[in-house]
């Protein structure tokens, strides 16, 4: 039986949200636009969400069209920015993608931009650990759909979602497939879920949950 493990990225696999809002407040000034600085607690607040909800929560004041220019523009930079700085990882993330890849099939799926998860896999030289990826960026889908995708893509028997808020679960379930919370994140879950506290305790928690 094929088995996969699909991760979201922000707030599972890594915290890249100071070094994106630095990367946004850099292109925003360069653009012209006098506005506030953006804080890292303003990209923690938007994570997981697709990127015409992010536009129009940070860009609210902007038509439309001008906010998801300036979004595109900004998201654009932001990658280029990552894929030279990277972000925060969460501990002994690569050591427990090694232990995890001798059994499992690994995936990632993020609501995130084009060109987001390539700039974390390529700064770590982190491809190697995963087989396929996708995200809202590429096809405009929504988390679920691009989990399921994933699945039926790649031939899955069974797959779990490894998230951290409760749109990653609720995204799990749209998708038909089982979730585990990355409770070291930055969500909370409503129902009651196998819980990660440690990034490393991944391999552990799966021998108890999946016969």
């Amino acid at each position: 039986m094929r088995t996969g493990l699909i991760f979201d990225m922000d707030g599972t696999l890594w915290d890249s949200s100071e070094n994106v809002a630095h990367s946004w407040t850099e292109k925003v000034r360069e653009l012209g636009y006098d506005r506030p600085e953006i804080t890292q607690e303003d990209i923690m607040g938007i994570m997981g969400l697709t990127m015409d909800r992010i536009a129009d929560i940070i860009f609210s004041d902007l038509l439309k069209d001008e906010r998801m220019e300036l979004l595109d523009r900004c998201c654009e930079y932001e990658n280029a920015y990552l894929l030279e700085h990277g972000g925060v990882l969460y501990p002994d993330l690569e050591e427990t993608l090694q232990i995890l890849g001798e059994k499992y099939e690994l995936y990632i799926v993020s609501n995130c931009q084009s060109g987001y998860i390539e700039a974390f896999l390529e700064h770590y030289g982190f491809g190697k650990y995963f087989r396929d990826i996708e995200c809202y960026g590429n096809n405009l889908l929504d988390k679920g759909s691009n989990i399921a995708l994933i699945a039926e893509r790649n031939g899955l028997d069974r797959a779990y979602y490894v998230g951290d808020i409760q749109g990653d679960y609720d995204s799990a379930m749209k998708a038909g497939c089982g979730f585990i919370h990355a409770a070291y994140g930055f969500g909370k879950i409503k129902e009651a879920v196998p819980e990660l506290p440690c990034f490393n305790k991944l391999p552990e928690l799966l021998r108890a949950i999946i016969v």
